[in-house]
């Protein structure tokens, strides 16, 4: 029994032993290292390397290198992949070459190799073990400890925006890049310095920082400040300055300037916020992108790709390349937009603040969209300066805002849509009269001191006809009230309220607001209480009128299918019809409220409106003037404007007549 108990317990010591001497691969310690690799985990990593390897590079510098070299070349999706040779044994041996194989995603596009790892077997801490023989090949094979990584950039060429004839609407063209050479100011510094300064709006302590650069020399070109050809004043005096010079660089231009400001936007320097939030996009902090307008809701299809090139350079001058990718330029988009029209349109505001569409109602072509006031887009794209950028902030008329992308009251341009819902839902009949007396109406005393004002008391029974044309607000007041809160809102649902329009440039939906009283409900039946609408929805909200009760889809983009209907048959052919007879009475009746709009040679249908702002039913408000027109029996034209402030200017009729000026100028194009 004693002979057995020894013999077990000498098996059990000799296997004890045998496990204790078991030597480490080299195959298990590599493949630890590639699994920190995987996970970029650098300083677990540093630990694998040889004494050889250590003395060759610190650890802090190791990890930092790794770092860099994956974040400068936007490394991603690293695989390192190793399949160990289990079978194989190195009992004997001091060093293991172990094969493995690297795949990435870079700036310039995939980088793949396959390298041979060196391992070797050193005695640390009383106990041998397999460590990495690291050397620069393991980052790239073609990585010599004396090369350079290069990561060159070729800038795409941001695309243009033109319009639907090809007139360009933002170009890269030739800007004048304004410095000077500081030996040729010798004599007469300050006087430069200082006239430069009032010129180009940039402090003199700024100038001079810039002169006492680390780079500057005296008889280098020292840029101060990019300036368009066309500024001639600003040209004429910086030349007049001694050593003031200029150079040629690319810009964008925008030739239309302030009549297409808020329509195409501008470009201007990548801010730290915008470089982060486009990270892993492909920009640099020196790059331009789209600030405002369609410059910047279609910045991804116009800023193209940059052409990047990895590669080594190496000691003796050559160069390898680890991974190229072709630059690719921007679009060149074309719109719908007439920019003739649109010009014309804003040079007709005169400055006043306000908004109007044009559109081609049976294809939904958008051939005009302005603001009014405006700014200077090239300007803005060099820079404004302090003071440039307060003036236009403390401006009343507020330039900087795009007032086409906002909602205003529509007054009585809602009366054609109040009408054809009440013909649709049968409220309305065209032989229904009211009779009202006076110039104010309320349903009951229930409204307290609140009526419903109109402008003309006709003394004679009112239809929908003759409502239209005096723009009876009392009729449209009751037309709501008996239609109810959900009969109103369901129609006004159907021409698109509510709703975000599906078009090329964001803008704020119509909104029709809560109708949580009867005075609301009434109030909004013409135009008022909560019922807001974009400029671009209210003349397209019009389209049902002319397309047999269809409403068609705006687009922007010349690529786009035109004719598109968005909401279909949302009205009958025949309230169609009815609706555009009253609006062409509107215009060519003498009782019309649009008569000065009347032209013999192009007849016109449209409705006039003015929405009242103002807190309380007693005092005074702003009021904003609109005119919707287009030409019924040639209906390839249809413009929408609204101006702000116009109670001392004659109210809506300012607006009818400089809608109808700008069909003057474009009947015969239209």
């Amino acid at each position: 029994m004693k002979r057995v108990f020894f013999l077990v317990i000498s098996i059990f010591i000799l296997a004890f032993l045998g496990g204790c001497n078991k030597e480490i691969k080299p195959q298990d310690r590599f493949k630890q290292y590639v699994e920190h690799w995987n996970k970029q985990e650098f300083e677990k990593m540093y630990e694998f390397l040889s004494d050889d390897a250590k003395k060759s590079i610190s650890k802090e510098d190791y990890v930092n290198r790794y770092k860099k070299v994956y974040k400068d070349l936007e490394i991603s999706n690293l695989k390192i992949t190793y399949k160990p040779d289990m079978e194989k044994e190195y009992k004997k041996e001091e060093k293991a070459a172990l094969p493995y194989s690297a795949s990435m995603d870079s700036a310039a596009g995939k980088i793949d190799f396959t390298h041979d790892a060196n391992l070797v077997k050193e005695e640390k801490e009383d106990e041998e073990n397999w460590f990495v023989a690291w050397d620069t090949t393991y980052i790239f094979p073609e990585l010599g400890p004396e090369d350079k990584i290069t990561y060159s950039a070729v800038p795409s060429q941001r695309g243009d925006i033109v319009d639907r004839t090809g007139d360009p609407l933002a170009l890269n063209g030739t800007l004048y890049e304004i410095g000077v050479v500081p030996e040729q100011m010798e004599g007469q510094k300050e006087q430069t310095i200082k006239g430069l300064s009032e010129a180009l709006d940039i402090s003199e302590e700024q100038i001079n920082k810039t002169l006492n650069a680390s780079w500057v020399q005296p008889g280098y070109f020292v840029p101060l400040k990019k300036v368009s050809p066309d500024d001639k004043d600003t040209l004429d005096k910086v030349f007049a300055l001694k050593g003031v010079l200029k150079q040629d660089v690319k810009g964008r231009i925008y030739p239309f300037g302030e009549a297409a400001a808020h329509l195409i936007g501008y470009v201007g320097p990548i801010n730290a916020d915008e470089l982060k939030k486009q990270e892993g996009q492909g920009y640099s902090s020196n790059d331009l992108i789209g600030k405002r307008g369609l410059e910047q809701v279609l910045e991804e299809r116009l800023k193209g790709t940059n052409g990047v090139k990895i590669g080594i350079k190496k000691k003796d001058g050559s160069e390898v390349v680890l991974a190229e990718k072709p630059v690719e330029n921007g679009e060149t988009i074309q719109l719908t937009i007439d920019i003739t029209l649109q010009r014309d349109l804003y040079n007709e505001m005169e400055g006043s603040p306000g908004t109007a569409a044009a559109i081609d109602p049976v294809t939904g072509e958008t051939l005009a969209l302005v603001s009014s006031p405006s700014f200077d887009p090239n300007q803005a794209s060099l820079g404004f300066s302090g003071e440039e950028w307060k003036a236009l902030e403390e401006n009343k008329n507020m330039p900087l805002m795009n007032r086409f992308k906002q909602t205003y009251a529509p007054g009585s341009v809602m009366k054609p849509i109040t009408g054809a819902v009440g013909l649709l839902e049968g409220t309305l009949t065209l032989d229904e009269t009211i009779n009202v007396k006076g110039l104010k109406w309320q349903k009951s005393k229930s409204w307290g001191s609140y009526q419903v004002t109109r402008v003309k008391d006709p003394n004679a029974p009112v239809n929908f006809e003759k409502a239209m044309m005096y723009s009876d607000n009392i009729y449209f007041a009751k037309e709501a009230l008996d239609l109810g809160k959900d009969k109103f809102s369901a129609g006004l649902k159907k021409f698109g309220f509510e709703e975000e329009m599906p078009y090329a440039f964001p803008l704020e939906p119509s909104q029709i607001g809560s109708l949580d009283s009867e005075i609301k409900l009434a109030d909004s039946g013409y135009g008022q209480a909560e019922v807001e609408m974009n400029i671009l929805h209210l003349a397209a909200s019009y389209t049902p009128f002319i397309n047999k009760g269809s409403l068609i889809k705006p687009v922007m983009m010349e690529e786009e299918e035109k004719s598109q209907v968005w909401k279909e048959n949302i009205i009958s052919e025949e309230t169609a019809k009815t609706v555009e007879s009253a609006m062409i009475k509107v215009v060519q009746d003498p009782s019309g409220t649009a008569r000065s709009a009347n032209m013999k040679d192009y007849p016109l249908a449209g409705k006039t409106g003015t929405a009242e702002l103002k807190r309380s039913a007693d005092e005074k408000g702003q009021e904003n003037g609109l005119f919707v027109a287009y030409n019924p029996e040639s209906p390839k034209l249809l413009m929408a404007m609204m101006i702000e402030g116009v109670e001392d200017k004659g109210g809506s009729k300012v607006v009818v007549e400089k809608v109808k000026k700008a069909f003057e100028k474009h009947k015969d194009r239209f």
